[in-house]
């Protein structure tokens, strides 16, 4: 699982010049735009390709319509909850979607089909997590 300190080895302070160098303007192909899914997304060159492999599996399995809100990918903020940790979105390697039905700390409600396509396409979801679950989220598993 990828960790603020992976990010900050990587990619280093989440600042201007780290946004030039690695976001950028996401154009969701026209077939992928699915559910509440945005046509542009700003998010970290790195995502781009696991995105797209996440959004043809949701297309392949017809679940388009389980996305019923897009609550963003790049927000520089610390992790909710944490003090001291920045949120992965910081760096545009996270996604949230349906926020309003998958809470921090609530039970998760997408569904399996979702949750498979999340994880095979190179993803972690905070629904797995023991410590808080997070289901609304998910993150690169490897940067």
């Amino acid at each position: 699982m990828t960790t603020h300190k992976d990010a900050y080895r990587k990619y280093g302070e989440p600042d201007e010049q780290f946004e030039r160098k690695w976001m950028t303007l996401y154009h969701v192909p026209e077939q992928l735009q699915l559910g509440a899914i945005p046509k542009r997304i700003y998010m970290n060159k790195d995502m781009v390709q696991p995105f797209t492999t996440f959004l043809m599996a949701v297309h392949r399995e017809g679940i388009g319509h389980e996305i019923r809100t897009w609550d963003g990918c790049f927000n520089v903020r610390k992790q909710r909850g944490f003090t001291f940790a920045p949120s992965l979105h910081s760096w545009g390697i996270a996604f949230d979607m349906n926020a309003a039905w998958n809470g921090l700390g609530q039970e998760p409600t997408l569904s399996q089909k979702m949750i498979a396509c999340i994880k095979e396409a190179g993803f972690d979801w905070g629904g797995d997590w023991r410590r808080r679950l997070d289901g609304m989220h998910s993150q690169l598993s490897r940067i």
